[in-house]
């Protein structure tokens, strides 16, 4: 059902679970993203301005989806740029120019525009069983859970703690969700330890520069087409899927149209993308979450924690160059700790889909490319012949 988004109710919607779903969403936004923009423009010797500006790009135009979309549809709808789509340009920005990259980014948009508006996408959405979505989305989390391990026994003093204040709010059920403790845990922790040097904060403001695109035939067929299918596979399919899995009616076609205009506004900056976020609406659509109807407060906070990221980028981006790797897959991992757990335990709950269900996990959690087609697509497709021919 459709609100005004000025209902008054909207203070009296806000709670403790909604606001940790926020900052939650909010920090996965903020904590691998920039690392790979850096390294994608490095590669492509992009100017520092450049650079920059894409964050404003990406960052605020994702920001505005999410906060349209969630408070007129009252929907956990959560707006952010494709992650796998920025880990892709690292391996293609050395061998095009910058304006052409925004070319190539302004036929993305208008494809995924065309998605929507065709409505191809929900139709096929609409043939998948709920619990292969599920297990195809434990299967992307699945990697970042497991880091927690392997970073914890390189950082055993804030691993360690991190996990044991997890417990210790997850047992007692204090104010502060055990995630959110084991998030600020770790963060506290490491600049306690190590005596952080906030010199290397950026001290030169960057205003937003605008960039003429270049259209090319060779970048349209090397960043388009991989760039659409990623979006579309590792953002909007786990999105909806996430959305749909907890039970809200999806305006699937509205969310991936909206997708693609806002990553229009986004290519006016340099930015690749700045469509419905596949890891961050998941997490804000999760019963941890808190009520269902209040959800939507997850992707509003969220949204202004991107939009305050995307504000001091220039001052912040520098300073996250001096964080180590093992903190950052510390931090990642106990923000989608839950969301693993909710997934993998909807996607067992119908006894019929046992192998169709497995099989779309570790296809997923594969991280296999095979034909240009990603994991998450390759899972979906083969889970569903199994649960259609095989099990039903």
């Amino acid at each position: 059902m459709k609100h005004s988004i000025y209902k008054p109710q909207i203070l009296n919607d806000i709670n403790r679970d909604n606001i940790a779903g926020g900052l939650m969403t909010g920090m996965l936004g903020i904590i691998g993203p920039p690392v790979m923009v850096i390294e994608a423009a490095n590669a492509g010797m992009i100017s520092h301005e450049q650079t920059i500006t894409w964050f404003y790009g990406v960052h605020i135009f994702g920001a505005l989806l999410g906060l349209i979309m969630s408070l007129y549809y009252r929907m956990p709808i959560v707006g952010a740029h494709s992650i796998t789509g920025v880990a892709f340009l690292v391996t293609v920005t050395p061998y095009f120019t910058f304006e052409e990259l925004v070319g190539s980014y302004i036929i993305t948009a208008l494809i995924v525009i065309l998605f929507g508006v065709s409505g191809i996408f929900k139709k096929v959405m609409s043939w998948i069983p709920r619990e292969i979505i599920a297990a195809m989305l434990a299967g992307i989390i699945s990697s970042y859970v497991f880091g927690i391990i392997p970073a914890a026994i390189e950082m055993p003093a804030i691993g360690l703690t991190t996990i044991l204040v997890f417990f210790i709010f997850r047992k007692w059920d204090l104010i502060i969700p055990p995630m959110l403790a084991g998030v600020f845990t770790a963060v506290i922790m490491y600049f306690v330890l190590n005596h952080f040097d906030f010199s290397a904060i950026g001290t030169t403001p960057v205003a937003p520069t605008f960039t003429v695109p270049e259209f090319s035939i060779s970048a349209i067929i090397s960043i388009t087409l991989p760039l659409t299918l990623l979006i579309l596979s590792n953002d909007a399919t786990p999105a909806i899927g996430a959305l749909e899995s907890n039970g809200y009616k999806v305006p699937v076609n509205n969310i991936l149209t909206a997708s693609g205009i806002a990553s229009l506004g986004a290519t006016i900056f340099g930015g690749q993308s700045a469509n419905v976020g596949g890891m961050m609406t998941t997490i804000a659509s999760d019963h941890a979450s808190g009520e269902k109807s209040k959800r939507y407060i997850s992707s509003v906070i969220s949204s202004v924690v991107m939009i305050i990221f995307a504000v001091f980028a220039w001052a912040l981006v520098p300073l996250m160059f001096d964080l180590p790797a093992s903190l950052m897959a510390i931090l990642t991992g106990f923000v989608l700790i839950g969301v693993f757990s909710s997934t993998l335990k909807r996607s067992f709950s119908n006894p019929k889909y046992t192998m169709s269900v497995i099989f779309a996990f570790i296809i997923s959690a594969s991280g296999i490319t095979y034909f240009y087609i990603s994991a998450p697509i390759w899972a979906l497709l083969i889970g569903t012949i199994i649960a259609k021919f095989i099990e039903d």
